[in-house]
Order: structure tokens, then sequence, then C-alpha cells
């Protein structure tokens, strides 16, 4: 893996992040392997397998609604050729139920896999905010 593998990969990230924020279900469909699975805070603890339990979300809005997020200090670590984890803390802005503004904190690991020359995204896991 080289340098342009990373930055790619974060760029990735990235776009994947900006699906989110504008509920944009095609385009986070075409980044994800339709086998996704994931561990994060709107499971319970449950592993999640495949997209559908995230186009509830999309089709609703989005749950965190109008939000920015930044990725701070993110990491690429390479798994072979074809296999990357990304890890970051993100730190998403939004409007509060009350109008104010409020930060939230999430730990992500990202997880990638290259087949056929393109990169998927396969796994992740997301930390409650803090």
């Amino acid at each position: 893996m080289n340098a342009h593998d990373h930055r790619e990969l974060l760029q990735l990230s990235e776009r994947l992040l900006e699906c989110i924020r504008d509920a944009d279900w095609d385009s986070y469909q075409a980044l994800c392997d339709p086998a996704l699975t994931c561990f994060e805070p709107e499971a319970r603890g449950h592993l999640v397998e495949g997209l559908e339990f995230h186009r509830f979300y999309f089709e609703s809005g989005g749950h965190l609604g109008r939000h920015a997020s930044t990725l701070c200090a993110p990491h690429v670590r390479p798994l072979g050729a074809d296999a990357a984890v990304v890890c970051y803390t993100r730190l998403v802005q939004r409007i509060g139920d009350d109008g104010r503004t409020a930060t939230d904190r999430f730990e992500e690991t990202r997880v990638w896999q290259r087949r056929a020359g393109t990169w998927r995204h396969v796994h992740f896991h997301r930390s409650a905010a803090s």
C-alpha cells in the first residue's frame, strides 16, 4: 500500500461522512459493501449486517440532523495490499433541540477492502457520543 492509497482512503472516509451528513443514500450505498457490518450506539450492542438498518436513518433525514463533521488525528493502518483500517476521532457540530450549538465526539474505526481495484467500506465501529 502506497501514499496514494492512504490519501484515497482518507478521502473516501470523508466522502462517506459527507453522504451521511447529506442523507445521500445512493452515494453511501455505492461506497459500502452490501454485507457491511458494524457496531454502533443505535444498534444497542448488536452486530448489524447489511445496509437496511442504515437506510432507515437516511430515509428519515438522518439521526444527527443538520451537522458538520471534522476528522481529528486520522490514522490509516494497512492490512496487506487490499485492506486497511482508518481510525479517527470525529467531532460532530450540530444545533441542539434548544437551538444552541453542541459538539459530540465519537471514536470511529472503518475497515476498507479493495476488490477489483475499487475500495469498499466493509465494517465500522463507532463509539457512543462522549
